[in-house]
C-alpha cells in the first residue's frame, strides 16, 4: 500500500498504515506545485520588510532581525538548538506517524518550504530511517518543538536514529546507509519543519484507532460476563434503551443483544429467578460503555479537522502574504485526549468491577471462590482482579488533564502552551492499561462460561471462548498465570478477537 500526500485527504487508516504497518508514501504532484509556489513568497520576501522566521529570530527573538548572509545558519541553529528533549525514546510508531503528518502539512503549500523538504521527510519514512525522539520536551504549543526538532536533525545530518534491536546510531551514518543526502535548509524551512502539532496528533490518530476496535472488546468481553454471572440481557432491549437516545448506548446495546442472542445460559434462569435486576457493572454497560463511544466520535472529529488542517507559524497565503497565527497550538488534540483518556478510565473501571464480581463467591451465582479449581489450596484468578486494579488505579491517575496544567516559557512570549504531548502520551498509557484490563476480564468471564458447563454459551460468546483457548488453557489446579494474561492481551493488540466473534455475530457496531 502506498499513502500518497497532498495536504488535506489524510485519514486516521492512512496514518495507522504508515506508523504502524510499513505502509510506504508518496508525494502528489499537486503538492509539489502547491509547495513551489508557497516557496515562491517566502524567496520575493527574503529582501523586503522583517518577517517572523525568515528574516527574523524565534519566540522571544522575534525582534531580532538576522542578515540575509545569516539566514540559512539560522535555520540548522534553531534544528539544532531546539532538539533538547531527555528521557528515553518514544516509540517507532509515534516518531513515523510525526514524521508523516510533518509532511502532510508541508504538503499544504502554506508552509514556504521548498518541495524537496517534504520529499526528504518521505524518503526516511520510506527507508525505515526512525530518528531517535526523546520522551520528555514538547509542551504543544508552539507545537511539538522538541520532538520535531530531534527528527529534522536526521534530516540534516545529524542526530542519532533507532536501529532494530534497541540501540541507536549516527544520523549522518543512518542517511549515508539508507543513500539518502542531507539536507541543507533555506530560510523558513527549519521553522517548518518543527512549528507543528505533529506528534500530539500522530498519537491521537494511533489512539482513536486503538479506543475504536477495544470498545468493541469491551461489549463482547461483558457479554461473556453477563452468562458467567448468570445476569439477564433484559436491561438491553432496544427499546428499553432506545428511551435514552445517546448514539453511544445504542450502539453498545445492540452489540450486547448481538453477542448474546440464543444463549442457552442466558435463557436458562429467564423465569423463576428471584433477583429483581442486576448490578450496575452489567446493568450499566450500555451507559458506560456508550458514553465512551461518544467521546471517541468527539475526539475523532476533532482528529478529522486536524488531519484537513495546515499547522504552522507563520503561514504562507495564496495572495502573498505571510503572516504570525496560532494554529500551532496544540489546544484542541490535547483536550480530545484529555477526554479520551477519562473515557478509558471509566470502561476499565466498570470492566474491573465485573472481574470483582466474577470472583467474589457471595456475588457470583454460585461460581466457586475466585473460580479456583481446589479453592483454599488453588486461588485461582484472585491476583488476576489485584492487577486489575492496580491498573485501574493508574488509569485514574493518568485521567488526571494534562491541557489544564500550562507553564509559561520563552521569556513569557509563549505565555500559553497546551501541554498537548503529555496528554497524548499518558494516554497511550492508558489505552495500553485499558487492554490489560479487558484481557483480564477476558480470562475471568471464559472460565465462568466454562464452569457453567452443561450449559452452552451464545454464539459470539463461543466464538469468544474457542479463540482464547487457542492460547489460554481452561479451568484447572492453580498455574503461572502471568503468560496467560500476556497471551490474551497479545491476541487483543493483534486485533483478533472481535474478527474471530464477527464470524459467528456478523459486524458489531
Amino acid at each position: 500500500m502506498t499513502v500518497v500526500l497532498d495536504g488535506p485527504g489524510v485519514t486516521v487508516s492512512d496514518v495507522v498504515a504508515v506508523a504502524r504497518h510499513g505502509s510506504k508514501v508518496r508525494l502528489s504532484d499537486d503538492a509539489r506545485s502547491a509547495m513551489t509556489a508557497a516557496r515562491g513568497i517566502v524567496e520575493a520576501l527574503a529582501d523586503g520588510e522583517p518577517v517572523y522566521g525568515i528574516s527574523t529570530g524565534f519566540g522571544a527573538l522575534a525582534n531580532t532581525t538576522i542578515p540575509a548572509s545569516r539566514r540559512a545558519a539560522l535555520q540548522q541553529s534553531l534544528i539544532r538548538s531546539h532538539a533538547a528533549g531527555m528521557g528515553p525514546a518514544v516509540e517507532p510508531e509515534v516518531v513515523r506517524a510525526m514524521m508523516f503528518l510533518r509532511a502532510r502539512t508541508l504538503a499544504f503549500g502554506a508552509s514556504g518550504s521548498r518541495p524537496q523538504v517534504a520529499e526528504s521527510l518521505v524518503r526516511l519514512i520510506n527507508a525505515g530511517v526512525v530518528p531517535a525522539v526523546p520522551e520528555h520536551g514538547s509542551l504543544g504549543a508552539s507545537g511539538d518543538l522538541a520532538p520535531l526538532a530531534h527528527a529534522a536533525l536526521v534530516l540534516i545530518g545529524e542526530g542519532e536514529v533507532l536501529t532494530d534491536d534497541g540501540g541507536t546510531i549516527d544520523g549522518a551514518e543512518a542517511l549515508s546507509m539508507a543513500g539518502i543526502e542531507p539536507l541543507v535548509l533555506a530560510e523558513k524551512e527549519g521553522l517548518a519543519l518543527t512549528n507543528g502539532t505533529d506528534g500530539i496528533l500522530g498519537m491521537l490518530c494511533l489512539a482513536v484507532h486503538d479506543l475504536a476496535g477495544l470498545l468493541r472488546v469491551a461489549d463482547i468481553v461483558a457479554a461473556c460476563s453477563v452468562e458467567a454471572l448468570l445476569a439477564t440481557d433484559r436491561a438491553f432491549a432496544a427499546d428499553l434503551v432506545a428511551l435514552r437516545p445517546h448514539p453511544g448506548q445504542q450502539a453498545c446495546a445492540a452489540n450486547l443483544r448481538a453477542l448474546l442472542a440464543g444463549s442457552p445460559i442466558v435463557a436458562s434462569h429467564r423465569f423463576g429467578d428471584d433477583r429483581v435486576q442486576d448490578a450496575y457493572s452489567i446493568r450499566c454497560t450500555p451507559q458506560v460503555h456508550g458514553a465512551a463511544r461518544d467521546t471517541l466520535d468527539f475526539a475523532a472529529a476533532v482528529t478529522d479537522r486536524e488531519l484537513a488542517s495546515a499547522i504552522d507559524n507563520p503561514m504562507v497565503l495564496p495572495d502573498g502574504r505571510v503572516e504570525s497565527c496560532g494554529n500551532f497550538h496544540g489546544a484542541p488534540v490535547a483536550l480530545a485526549a484529555d477526554y479520551l483518556a477519562i473515557a478509558a478510565a471509566e470502561v476499565g473501571a466498570i470492566a474491573e468491577r465485573r472481574i470483582d464480581r466474577l470472583l467474589d463467591p457471595k456475588r457470583s451465582a454460585g461460581l466457586p471462590p475466585f473460580l479456583a479449581d481446589d479453592p483454599g489450596v488453588d486461588s485461582g484468578l484472585m491476583i488476576g482482579q489485584y492487577t486489575a486494579a492496580a491498573l485501574c488505579a493508574e488509569n485514574r491517575r493518568l485521567a488526571a488533564p494534562a491541557a489544564v496544567d500550562s507553564l509559561p516559557t520563552s521569556a513569557m512570549q509563549e505565555d500559553h502552551v497546551s501541554m498537548g504531548w503529555g496528554a497524548a502520551r499518558k494516554l497511550r498509557r492508558a489505552i495500553a492499561n485499558l487492554r490489560r484490563i479487558l484481557a483480564i476480564e477476558w480470562v475471568t468471564a471464559a472460565r465462568g462460561i466454562e464452569l457453567r458447563a452443561p450449559l452452552a454459551p451464545a454464539a459470539g460468546t463461543a466464538a469468544a471462548l474457542n479463540l482464547l483457548r487457542t492460547k489460554v488453557p481452561g479451568p484447572g489446579p492453580d498455574r503461572w498465570l502471568s503468560p496467560e494474561l500476556a497471551a490474551a492481551e497479545q491476541m487483543l493488540a493483534a486485533e483478533a478477537l472481535v474478527t474471530a466473534v464477527e464470524t459467528a455475530t456478523g459486524p458489531l457496531a
